[in-house]
C-alpha cells in the first residue's frame, strides 16, 4: 500500500477487545490497531439505540484514523455486516475487508435455524474460552445481544457487498456451521478483484480467539498482496 493504512477490528456481537487479541499479537501491524467497540459488540445499548448494521456503520465512521488515507477493517461474525456497511459508506478509504464468520447467511435467518447452527458448532469450541466469553457477555449485556441479533438477521451483507468495490478476504474455521463454505465464498465473490475465502485447518466460529496465530498467517498474505499492488 503506498499511503498509510490502519488496521481497525470490529468485535462479534457480545464480544470485547479481548476476542481479537490473539489474532491482533501475531499479525505484522496488529499490536497498533484499533479495536472498536459498538453498543451490542462490547458495549451495552440503551432500549431505543438503533443496532440496526447500518446505524453503527455511521458511528464507526466518526472514529475513522485521522492520520491514515486507507483503512483495512477486520470483522468477526456478526460486525461483518457492519463492516461491510462502512466500506460501502466510504468507498474512498476502505481499501479491504477481512471477515470471519460472517453472518446472516440466508438460510439461518430465523432464530430457530440460527440457535441450530449455534448449537451445531458448540461442541467444537475450544472450552477454555469459556470463563472469558461470560464476562464479555456480561459487559454487553444480553437484552443488547438479543436486540442487536435481531437487527443483524434482517440486514443482507450480500446486498450491502453489491456497492463495495474493496478487496473482501473471508476467513472460517472448518467446524463453524453458523458460516458455512458456501456461503464464505459467496460473501467473497461479491468483493473487488482479488477477493476470496479460505477455510483454516482447525477451529469453528470464535477462531480470532482460539486459533488467532493461524487467522493472522492468512491475513498477513492477504495485506501483503494488497501492498505489492499497491492498493
Amino acid at each position: 500500500m503506498t499511503e498509510p493504512t490502519a488496521l481497525l477490528a470490529l468485535p462479534g456481537l457480545g464480544l470485547g477487545p479481548e476476542s481479537w487479541r490473539p489474532t491482533l499479537k501475531h499479525l505484522p501491524g496488529g499490536a497498533g490497531s484499533t479495536v472498536r467497540l459498538l453498543p451490542g459488540f462490547g458495549e451495552p445499548a440503551h432500549r431505543r439505540q438503533d443496532q440496526d448494521p447500518r446505524a453503527l456503520a455511521e458511528d464507526v465512521l466518526a472514529v475513522l484514523p485521522d492520520d491514515a488515507t486507507r483503512v483495512v477493517l477486520l470483522a468477526h461474525s456478526a460486525s461483518s455486516q457492519v463492516a461491510a456497511h462502512v466500506a460501502a459508506l466510504e468507498p474512498a478509504r476502505v481499501v479491504a475487508l477481512v471477515l470471519v464468520g460472517p453472518t446472516t447467511d440466508p438460510r439461518t435467518t430465523t432464530w430457530p435455524r440460527l440457535m441450530a447452527a449455534w448449537v451445531a458448532t458448540v461442541p467444537y469450541e475450544t472450552p477454555r474460552q469459556v470463563p472469558t466469553l461470560l464476562r464479555q457477555y456480561a459487559r454487553t449485556t444480553l437484552p443488547a445481544m438479543v436486540r442487536g441479533l435481531e437487527a443483524v438477521r434482517k440486514d443482507s451483507i450480500e446486498q450491502t457487498l453489491d456497492r463495495v468495490t474493496a478487496r473482501v478476504l473471508v476467513v472460517r474455521g472448518p467446524r463453524d456451521h453458523i458460516c458455512l463454505d458456501d456461503w464464505a465464498a459467496s460473501v467473497a465473490a461479491r468483493g473487488g478483484d482479488g477477493s476470496r475465502h479460505v477455510t483454516l485447518a482447525a477451529g469453528a466460529h470464535m477462531v480470532p480467539f482460539t486459533h488467532g496465530r493461524e487467522v493472522a498467517a492468512v491475513v498477513a498474505d492477504f495485506l501483503a498482496e494488497l501492498s505489492l499492488r499497491g492498493q
